[in-house]
């Protein structure tokens, strides 16, 4: 057997503002070839294992405590500058913003290399290389800052790619793609692997990742490494209401359990508010056109609204002009053509502040929101701002706590939390606030699958049914993640090339596969059973509920193998 890239032994680790340690006893190799899928739930440690690979632990976070062994091609990291490690381990990270450097495109690949001192025409062809490698080659003479945040995911992982590392390190790298750009990186690290390089990848898109064939998994559990081993061992240990496995697995493992344990009460699993009534109109978009250059127009004669009784998810490629539409909503744009009506005002006479109560806004990057020195007080601001008293903010903040899962980080700040823990605190930000429409931009990404389940049903309790009781009359969410669409929406915007090409139930949209294609969305296993239940089901669901449906013959054969750890 040849040499392990990656040695890491006994590792554990404590931040040094923190009582508790962030990883504890961590042990495990890889080899040139291999793909490495570390997975987990927020806040796990894998991260922090990332981190102390990488050599960010101890030069950059400095004053923890530290114990174990890291070797890399035989040496320790220990020994080694932050500068030296770059050239054997890249790494791309969760948030692209807090990568990228460079104005253009050209610059930000050509950065690492540049700080090697290699000649000009090495740096082009290196840079060239990897642009056409991932497909993004268009990209080249483009502004970073004017790329959406799939495309900026794309650059920042060309930017290590370019530096030839023989470990590469990759933290959440499908967070911001669609899934037709996810499964174009994923072939892209699946041809790195074959051409000898290491690849550990942090993911909570299991089902993507097995697409490439793993070749072993890595499953940490508060801190403690609870598996190691092939896929099909950790198929069969990993819990499907905590780990986001492939439909029909998930959906087996269930309905095995339900026939050992049958419900006595027949609970029903919550209900989504499919095929509800619409009520009066909050926004309303009226021929909107909109660009930044005008020789490259991002939307085109968009019209729609967004009604009382409305959970819509917005799908469709990255830069296809999402988000900018929903920026509209809020008043941080205005169209350049036709109008946006928020609450029956025209957003040309009004101001964001205003529109607050209206729609709430989570940033797809939480390093847009996070600002004040705790949780706590990150989450009041809002509320104070927009004439909230003292007590109805102390409401509102408990109740955002609760439902995204916040407790005890109340007096921690924001930007020391992890990437899935920051994103939770800007979701927390604005459902204080309690704006008649909550519109969230990516609001599943680094989160894992038991949190962002079990917030998004807490929402959908909270989503108002005509009692005027509580606080949010419509949710829109843009995602790429066509099960939380079907899961949770009950209408489907699809946008293409700045247009919106299908606007209607998950049942009627999700059916043509021609759209999707021409949406860059991928049928996932979750549709393709949701498909097949159909005439049972009379309506998309989860696979906690679909598992109701399968005869128990279906639920035998759940795959094992391999041990968990103690």
């Amino acid at each position: 057997m040849s040499t392990p890239t990656l040695v890491v032994h006994n590792l554990s680790y404590r931040y040094r503002t923190r009582q508790e340690f962030a990883l504890r006893g961590c042990s495990f190799s890889a080899y040139p070839g291999e793909i490495i899928l570390i997975a987990g739930a927020s806040g796990c440690g894998k991260t922090t294992l990332m981190r102390c690979i990488n050599g960010l632990i101890p030069h950059s976070y400095k004053g923890g405590e530290l114990s174990g062994n890291i070797l890399i091609k035989g040496e320790p990291v220990a020994g080694h500058s932050l500068s030296s490690l770059a050239q054997k381990v890249g790494t791309v990270l969760q948030d692209p913003e807090k990568q990228i450097v460079g104005a253009y495109v050209l610059n930000e690949v050509a950065f690492g290399l540049e700080n090697l001192a290699l000649p000009r025409d090495e740096i082009l062809h290196r840079v060239d290389e990897v642009l056409n490698f991932l497909g993004i080659a268009h990209l080249r003479d483009r502004e970073t800052f004017a790329l959406s945040g799939g495309e900026k995911q794309k650059v920042a992982l060309a930017g290590v790619l370019a530096m030839r590392p023989d470990l590469i390190l990759l933290d959440e790298p499908l967070a911001s793609l669609d899934p037709a750009s996810a499964l174009e990186a994923l072939e892209a690290i699946r041809r790195l692997a074959d051409s000898g390089k290491t690849v550990l990848i942090i993911e909570h898109r299991v089902e993507d990742v097995l697409r490439i064939r793993p070749d072993k998994v890595l499953y940490l559990e508060d801190g403690m490494q609870r598996y190691w081993g092939p896929v099909d061992g950790f198929l069969a240990m990993a819990d499907p209401t905590q780990v986001k496995l492939p439909a029909e697995h998930a959906a087996r493992a269930i309905r095995s359990r339900m026939d050992a344990a049958p419900r006595s009460d027949g609970a029903p699993i919550l209900d989504r508010g499919h095929g509800e009534g619409r009520g009066e109109p909050l926004v309303v978009f009226e021929h909107v056109d909109f660009w930044y250059n005008p020789e490259r127009p991002v939307l085109h004669d968009v019209s729609t609204d967004i009604r009382a009784g409305d959970v819509i998810a917005l799908l469709g490629p990255n830069g296809s002009g999402k988000t900018t539409l929903v920026k509209h909503a809020i008043c941080l744009l205005r169209p350049r053509r036709g109008r946006v009506l928020v609450a029956g005002r025209d957003t040309r006479k009004t101001t964001a502040a205003q529109t607050a109560r209206t729609v709430g806004y989570v940033f797809q990057s939480p390093g847009h929101m996070l600002f004040a020195p705790t949780v706590a007080e990150e989450l009041a601001f809002g509320p104070r701002n927009i004439g909230f008293d003292e007590t109805e903010i102390a409401r509102n903040v408990a109740e955002a706590v609760r439902i995204t899962h916040l407790e005890g980080l109340e007096p921690l700040p924001p930007l020391s939390l992890s990437y899935g823990q920051q994103r939770r605190v800007g979701i927390a930000a604005v459902v204080a606030m309690q704006s008649q429409v909550l519109a969230m931009d990516e609001p599943t990404s680094g989160q894992d699958y038991r949190h962002y389940t079990a917030f998004m049903d807490a929402i959908m309790a909270m989503r108002r049914q005509g009692n005027g009781e509580a606080p949010f009359k419509a949710i829109l969410f843009i995602t790429h993640d066509l099960d939380l669409a079907l899961s949770y929406a009950n209408r489907i915007w699809l946008f293409a090339e700045g247009r919106l090409v299908a606007d209607g139930p998950p049942e009627q949209v999700l059916a043509d596969d021609a759209l999707l294609q021409r949406c860059r969305l991928v049928p996932t296993s979750l549709l393709r059973l949701n498909r097949a239940l159909f005439p049972q089901t009379g309506r998309f669901q989860r696979a906690e509920a679909l598992a109701r449906y399968l005869p128990p013959t279906l639920a035998a054969d759940v795959p094992t193998g391999g041990m968990p750890m103690a």
